[in-house]
């Protein structure tokens, strides 16, 4: 079970949340809590869907089985790991961007246990997606994770934030984005394995290039500085 504040919403408290949160968002795209709970509040058919999808797949079910989390706890060895590999590349990611994996916000407003914890893996393993497209947290290279992740679980937030992430960009970012990225983002996400149905943790002492390898994983063009 998740330790989480639940919060239950009726249909009119959701859509003032759902709306609310979209306009926060958009006028700070750094409100890591306020991009969750758009998430939440506008995801639970694509939730559905992604638990549907994790409950045919034997990898996906062992995951709803026992539940791992990405906290530093149960991560925290990723760092002693040899540097050719997936654990050591996602230890090498968080340290360059000087974030921990116990600072994503909880889930608030999902009604069962079970999306909830679809809802948080979800949201735990977007580290792992940078580090396996390599892609950094700049404007662009988050823009294109959330169109693999809209591609993934069709996530109506993932569209949102695109749509929000590009508003923001120079004339210069949106060129490079939309010849680029956007293009490599859709043939990505499309040839990747479903990645909601993968065990992460249990392949972090295996080489990153033979993973990326084996779930398809295309990784990004080197982004611009």
């Amino acid at each position: 079970m998740i330790n989480r504040p639940h919060v239950r919403l009726n249909g009119l408290h959701q859509a003032a949340v759902a709306l609310g949160s979209a306009v926060g968002a958009l006028l700070d795209p750094r409100r890591a809590d306020l991009i969750a709970a758009l998430g939440e509040t506008t995801g639970k058919p694509a939730f559905e869907r992604v638990l549907e999808r994790m409950k045919r797949s034997p990898e996906g079910r062992a995951v709803l089985l026992e539940r791992p989390r990405v906290i530093s706890e149960k991560v925290g060895h990723a760092w002693d790991l040899p540097p050719n590999t997936f654990g050591a590349a996602y230890a090498s990611f968080m340290g360059s961007r000087n974030f921990s994996p116990d600072d994503r916000p909880p889930v608030r407003f999902l009604d069962t246990e079970e999306l909830a914890y679809v809802a948080m893996r979800a949201r735990e393993v977007h580290d792992f997606w940078h580090t396996l497209f390599g892609l950094p947290t700049n404007l662009i290279g988050e823009s294109a994770l959330k169109v693999i992740e809209f591609e993934q679980m069709l996530l109506p937030m993932c569209l949102m934030s695109v749509v929000g992430g590009t508003a923001r960009f120079s004339e210069k970012q949106r060129s490079l984005f939309y010849q680029q990225y956007f293009p490599w983002a859709l043939r990505a996400g499309m040839k990747s394995t479903d990645l909601m149905c993968i065990y992460y943790e249990m392949n972090f002492d295996e080489d990153l290039e033979e993973v990326r390898r084996r779930w398809g994983i295309i990784p990004a063009p080197q982004l611009q500085k």
